[in-house]
């Protein structure tokens, strides 16, 4: 028995008209009444009460019929599914990213995945305590933003855009746009950052911005959460450099002063991974980085 031979039946048993449901499957009429007749003899069942002006199903007729029709959409589904894999398009990933995409860049890109691949399932993942090389070499993720570039061998990283650093300050600062000169402006100021002494790429371009202008901040609060510092500046607790992105989202009470200093945001996957959804999500990637440049 053959899963054609199968087709063949349920367009005859839909139809109940050889020379129709031949025209209809493209075949001749001798040979589609060869195929039923092949599937009867295979099952030792009567499929159909013929007669020179009709053609009936029988009751085992009837009851093949229903449970091939809905085996056959089954298994077309898992094809459906299975060339879907194939392309990309379908089954799930897991994203990182850090903060600061998740007012702008994030929005646009899960939009993208959406348009593009809409049967696609996707994880977002903002990692705290375990790094995203680490996560991704566990394939506890597929993909990670970052915004340094991936150190590890078996990963691969490409930089998507560079956008600038921003002084944020309360609305009624009294430091604006335009009176702005350089950071060392609040040399007196207190300072809500992420921790100076860790080691990451970022950190390191932080900590060059106040060196360049000649002076340590005076770190009042540590925090690697944007948003929670965003919501602190606007209380009049201190002031951050943040990327320039966090405007997005930012609150009203909070003013953005742009830095000619730059940050960068790469993209990282692992060096072997050769799943179609990675390299499609990748492409949508590229393509939202453009807006960003």
């Amino acid at each position: 028995m053959e899963l054609q031979q199968i087709r063949y039946f349920i367009a005859l048993a839909e139809e109940l008209h050889f020379w129709r449901t031949a025209e209809k499957l493209f075949i001749t009429q001798s040979a589609l009444s060869r195929q039923i007749k092949a599937l009867e003899d295979e099952l030792g069942v009567q499929l159909f009460e013929r007669s020179k002006r009709s053609v009936k199903l029988t009751r085992a007729g009837s009851f093949l019929y229903e449970q091939w029709r809905r085996l056959t959409e089954d298994i077309d589904r898992i094809h459906r599914q299975a060339r879907s894999l194939h392309e990309g398009s379908f089954g799930f990933i897991r994203i990182g990213y850090p903060g600061s995409l998740s007012y702008g860049y994030l929005p646009e890109l899960v939009s993208g995945i959406a348009g593009e691949l809409p049967e696609l399932k996707i994880e977002l993942v903002e990692p705290t305590d375990t790094s995203f090389e680490q996560l991704l070499l566990n394939y506890q993720m597929d993909i990670a933003f970052r915004r340094d570039p991936a150190h590890n061998p078996a990963l691969s990283s490409e930089l998507l855009y560079e956008e600038p650093f921003a002084l944020i300050v309360p609305a009624g600062h009294r430091l604006t746009k335009e009176q702005f000169t350089g950071l060392h402006d609040l040399r007196n100021e207190k300072f809500i950052l992420s921790g100076l002494h860790h080691g990451t790429h970022y950190v390191s371009g932080l900590r060059q911005l106040f060196q360049d202008e000649g002076f340590v901040p005076d770190v009042h609060i540590e925090s690697d959460f944007g948003g929670v510092i965003m919501g602190l500046i606007a209380r009049g607790l201190g002031v951050s450099v943040l990327p320039g992105s966090y405007a997005f989202g930012a609150p009203p009470d909070v003013r953005f002063i742009p830095l000619p200093q730059r940050t960068s945001l790469y993209v990282t996957w692992r060096r072997d991974d050769h799943e179609p959804a990675v390299k499609r999500v990748l492409e949508v990637a590229r393509a939202t980085a453009k807006k960003f440049e």
